[in-house]
């Protein structure tokens, strides 16, 4: 089996060897056999004994030991200098079928040295969601940490209530995040930075070798992406709910999927997380707190980019200021092709607002209101579109300049309807779905678990399988929790 051993192989300060013992009985609730096959594993050989050793406890064939990787960050805009795996580990990486490099990390696997006073487990309900969002946000184009496997582990945790333990085993261009920079900068390691970012630009930026200031292209290039990953974000509705610098990937990926969920009806001040009580990273403050965790990227990188400071931050904040253009660019161009618009006219963004404007006085629902405006441009009827819609939204006055400025598009209402209803999806992972999934699955019934992998792997087909409904009243979801 091709493992690699590249991160573990960077000093000692990186990351933490371990030993982790045996679990009780780990069996296998879901293989993601079409992502193992793309990574040049063996589905068979990983259900077999030796198979499970690896996504239960990090023993890879060659013996080497997974580890523990270090990092800092900010939670809740509160720094915390020394956080690290304290749950997870790093296996190794394995090099793709189309030649990239993918690391295999464990998450749930049993305590390490970045434990503190966790116990290093994961509980099995914030496990299958990760794997059902995860897999989901691959399934909708958005770049996204993927689900190899999901365990259980034979064993109990200790949350509110004893619950089964499981083992998310994700697979991710690189798990280096802003927080591993700040890691060393905390300390002063100025080397330790510049190792990680030659690492990073090594791995996972290649062509910035040739830059006149590689650490400078390093976070132009990082910004881009989060830009981009931050506007993907909003367009279908999706609230990360814990943005902390420890949970922004380099490799402009979406990672961790603790209390994240999707919206229901519109509202951009919308939080779940539990933990988040002043809405920090509420649907509408994405883009800045993204923004703001590049910053303290930008903090970290200074000692890199010249000698002089003031230069340094001049340059910095030059790089970090090219955030807003990527994310309108990507954003704005998302919200005119869920529109129906393939040419750009200077009122589309003033359009797009107006009808955010209606959902939100209106509370629709956000994925079905897209969905149900393609079905308008097919059938010319939009009476179930406005059904969505409460009274006073305005959403009829907004449908009349909508169809004026659909009626300047120049191709046919085939092509724009084919192309609205490939945009915006006919299912997301609902929240509530996900609550009663994981119940079915503690009670010893993975067949929703199953069932809602599957239809999500095909978001924009058609279908009547009734998982596109939105909750009912007493089906709604307040709250969601990170498991730890």
């Amino acid at each position: 089996m091709p493992f690699s051993r590249i991160y573990a192989a960077l000093p000692e300060r990186f990351s933490a060897p371990l030993a982790p013992a045996p679990l009780r009985n780990p069996q296998i609730v879901a293989l993601n056999e079409p992502l193992a096959h793309e990574l040049g594993l063996d589905p068979d050989w990983l259900r077999s004994p030796a198979g499970i050793a690896l996504l239960s406890r990090g023993t890879r064939p060659d013996g080497a030991p997974p580890v523990a990787m270090a990092y800092a960050g900010h939670q809740f805009g509160h720094f915390v200098p020394s956080l690290g795996d304290g749950r997870a580990m790093l296996a190794g990486e394995v090099t793709d079928r189309t030649g990239r490099l993918r690391d295999i990390h464990l998450k749930g696997s049993g305590p390490t040295p970045f434990s503190r006073r966790g116990d290093g487990r994961a509980a099995l309900g914030p496990v299958l969601r990760e794997y059902v969002v995860s897999e989901a946000m691959n399934a909708l184009g958005i770049p996204t940490t993927r689900a190899l496997a999901a365990l259980t582990t034979g064993e109990s945790v200790v949350r509110e209530t004893l619950q089964p333990g499981g083992i998310i085993v994700r697979v991710a261009a690189s798990h280096v995040r802003v927080g591993t920079f700040q890691y060393f900068a905390a300390q002063d390691d100025v080397e330790g930075v510049r190792i990680l970012a030659d690492h990073i630009i090594g791995r996972l930026y290649p062509e910035l070798t040739e830059a006149e200031n590689p650490y400078l292209a390093l976070l132009e290039a990082v910004t881009a992406r989060q830009a981009d990953l931050v506007a993907r974000w909003m367009l279908v509705g999706f609230i990360h709910g814990v943005m902390n610098t420890d949970n922004m990937s380099i490799a402009g990926e979406t990672i961790d999927f603790g209390p994240c969920a999707f919206l229901d009806a519109y509202d951009p001040a919308k939080v779940f997380s539990f933990i988040d009580q002043n809405g920090r990273y509420a649907y509408g403050n994405q883009p800045d707190m993204a923004l703001w965790n590049l910053g303290r990227l930008a903090e970290t990188l200074l000692p890199l980019l010249d000698s002089d400071r003031e230069r340094a931050i001049e340059q910095a904040r030059g790089a970090l200021m090219r955030f807003d253009g990527v994310f309108n660019e990507t954003y704005l161009g998302g919200w005119r092709r869920k529109m129906g618009l393939a040419l750009e006219e200077n009122g589309d963004a003033r359009l797009a607002g107006r009808l955010l404007a209606a959902m939100h006085r209106g509370e629709a629902d956000f994925t079905l209101t897209f969905r149900r405006l393609g079905e308008g441009v097919r059938t010319g009827e939009t009476e179930d579109l406005v059904s969505l819609f409460g009274a006073g939204s305005g959403i009829e006055d907004w449908l009349g300049d909508w169809r004026a400025r659909l009626d300047r598009e120049e191709r046919s209402v085939q092509a724009c309807h084919a192309e609205m209803q490939a945009t915006n999806p006919r299912l997301i992972p609902r929240n509530h779905r996900i609550e009663e999934m994981i119940q079915s699955a503690l009670a010893g019934d993975y067949a929703p678990f199953h069932r809602l992998v599957e239809a999500l792997s095909h978001p924009f087909a058609d279908a009547q399988d009734g998982l596109d409904a939105p909750p009912a009243p007493d089906e709604r979801v307040m709250n969601t929790f990170c498991g730890t």
